[in-house]
């Protein structure tokens, strides 16, 4: 168990929420998370930590794959769905998800990214799952995003964090270019 002054420091974070889904052999499975990421820049991989004991968890190992369903801010009651063990709610809201091409996505979501997992790591008490993307589908990519923080909960994340017009890494090269450091390669970096 984390130790709880850790967990309020880590409970800081607001990430994403997704749903993640797989099929295998006419089984559809899915939860939600907001423990996917993008993991580099070279290739399209993505990451997803997922608990041995979910009942998605044995379709993604058996089909070698997952769909991702980045959420949109007004689908906080999909993501509430899909929070819960499946079989709590009798899997009822067969509605949700729709298949595209063979993958199983939200309807609606913002967008949504299938991939092939091509490494496991086993944690504590979940598996990370890192898997190249090879298919990918565009939803509602305006609008805005549902993320979460177990400090806020819920939320919606539309309101912009600099003002118009204003630029703190021109900010940042006109320091430099001030300290006289050459600013003309500045924009070849890595982004890590």
């Amino acid at each position: 168990m984390i130790d709880p002054e850790v967990k309020r420091a880590l409970g800081q974070a607001a990430k994403a929420v997704e749903v993640v889904a797989a099929t295998h052999e006419g089984v559809t499975r899915a939860y939600t998370s907001h423990w996917v990421t993008q993991v580099s820049f070279e290739e399209p991989i993505v990451m997803a930590s997922v608990s041995p004991k979910h009942d998605t968890y044995p379709l993604m190992i058996a089909s070698g794959a997952f769909t991702v369903s980045f959420l949109a801010g007004d689908q906080v009651h999909i993501g509430q769905y899909f929070s819960y063990p499946g079989r709590r709610f009798h899997r009822i809201a067969t509605e949700y998800l729709e298949d595209v091409d063979g993958h199983p996505v939200v309807r609606d979501s913002l967008s949504w990214v299938h991939a092939e997992i091509f490494r496991t790591m086993t944690m504590e008490d979940h598996e990370l799952l890192f898997a190249r993307v090879v298919a990918h589908g565009y939803g509602r990519l305006r609008a805005d995003p549902l993320v979460y923080s177990s400090r806020h909960g819920w939320r919606v994340a539309s309101a912009k964090a600099r003002a118009p017009g204003e630029s703190p890494r021109d900010d940042l090269l006109a320091r430099l270019a001030a300290a006289g450091y050459d600013v003309a390669g500045a924009d070849d970096v890595d982004g890590g």
